[in-house]
């Protein structure tokens, strides 16, 4: 169940970022990322794993800055994040 969850909320993750082209040179702050997410889920550590995860399997960079960490998708990876994201998408239309 809480495997489920991570990964809902990898997709959502990843599905913002695409959407709004937050590709390697183009960062947005590590807070920004659960926005969007219902308020159940939004404040769960399941958020934090689910970025840590992320960043662990290569699929964001992260980018240290002096007012915070910065994030983005590693454009190397563009493939195998589609692919993410797609496989949720027909999981949802098997329902």
């Amino acid at each position: 169940m809480d495997e489920e969850i991570t990964d809902e909320i990898k997709r959502h993750i990843l599905r913002k970022l695409v959407k709004h082209r937050v590709w390697q040179h183009k960062h947005t702050s590590i807070h920004n990322l659960p926005k969007g997410l219902p308020d159940h889920l939004r404040s769960r550590k399941e958020v934090r794993k689910a970025v840590d995860d992320l960043l662990k399997t290569g699929f964001l960079l992260s980018k240290p800055t002096s007012y915070g960490l910065e994030v983005s998708l590693d454009v190397r990876k563009k493939k195998e994040i589609e692919y993410f994201v797609d496989l949720g998408y027909q999981r949802f239309l098997k329902k």
